[in-house]
């Protein structure tokens, strides 16, 4: 097991669904920052300003940018992040699924919506992490998850961060989405600070709160997939879509598209392929 870890932070990963590793992204907190400089500045085709007309503040939100932003495939051709991640979902592969920045510029009062991120995406398994990592300190605006929520019956029903209309049709295949706080529900949250990520599990059930301090919140996510995922359909367009990916349901992910980033046993040199 790497040193950043404990056999009780891989316990209370499966346990709870989540769990804060410190440190894990310290050697790349400039390396970060630059690059979601570089993507502030030169948006993809899935940029969002998650914003109603009258909120204030900014947040800004983009993903799948890693082929194109070299700073990006750095962080991820570290061999340290591929092996923490291992660990973390006892898998002995990690490939990696897409990058995510998100930016709340100060006095932003709008949250993160609660929500899972498995019923947006076409891959299905037990293995996988998603990492949270802040490149500026949090406090105020930070990540919020429910423990145990990865081990629920039913997924909670997907909806568009904006409109908030729904993902999919069919209602009755999803759980509605739950108000955590006034049910009473375990939260997992902590202060954070750069370079220190978050470690969640896809199917865990989480959301943000508001920038309601005087300083940025950039956070970078890296999600990862083990041995066991595969590709599924869904009810509907899948966010990220992934266009014409030609994959069908059960195999695993097209490696030239999600390249394997860590294999138990090898030690990982350059960067992923394109």
């Amino acid at each position: 097991m790497h040193p950043l870890l404990r056999e009780e932070d891989v316990e209370a990963y499966h346990r709870d669904g989540a769990v804060l590793v410190r440190g894990l992204f310290a050697d790349h907190v400039e390396t970060i920052a630059a690059g979601i400089g570089f993507n502030m500045d030169h948006p993809g085709p899935y940029a969002a300003e998650n914003l109603k007309p009258g909120e204030t503040g900014r947040f800004f939100d983009d993903y799948c940018n890693w082929n194109r932003i070299p700073e990006f495939q750095a962080v991820i051709a570290d061999p340290v992040i591929g092996e923490v991640a291992a660990d973390l979902m006892r898998a002995d592969s990690v490939q990696l699924f897409h990058d995510h920045v998100l930016v709340k510029e100060p006095g932003t009062a709008k949250q993160t919506p609660w929500h899972q991120d498995s019923p947006y995406y076409f891959v299905a398994g037990q293995q996988t992490v998603s990492f949270w990592c802040p490149v500026d300190p949090v406090g105020e605006a930070t990540l919020r998850c429910v423990a145990g929520s990865h081990r629920w019956p039913r997924p909670v029903l997907p909806t568009r961060w904006l409109s908030e209309d729904n993902f999919y049709a069919d209602e009755s295949a999803w759980m509605p989405v739950p108000d955590p706080d006034a049910e009473g529900m375990e939260i997992r949250e902590w202060p954070m600070q750069p370079g220190d990520a978050v470690a969640f599990d896809f199917r865990v059930l989480h959301g943000a709160r508001g920038n309601h301090s005087t300083a940025r919140r950039r956070a970078f996510s890296l999600r990862l997939v083990g041995d066991d995922a595969r590709y599924v359909e869904r009810p509907g367009r899948t966010s990220p879509p992934f266009p014409g990916h030609g994959m069908r349901p059960g195999e695993r992910l097209r490696e030239d598209w999600f390249p394997i980033i860590f294999q138990r046993g090898q030690v990982e040199d350059g960067r992923p392929g394109d």
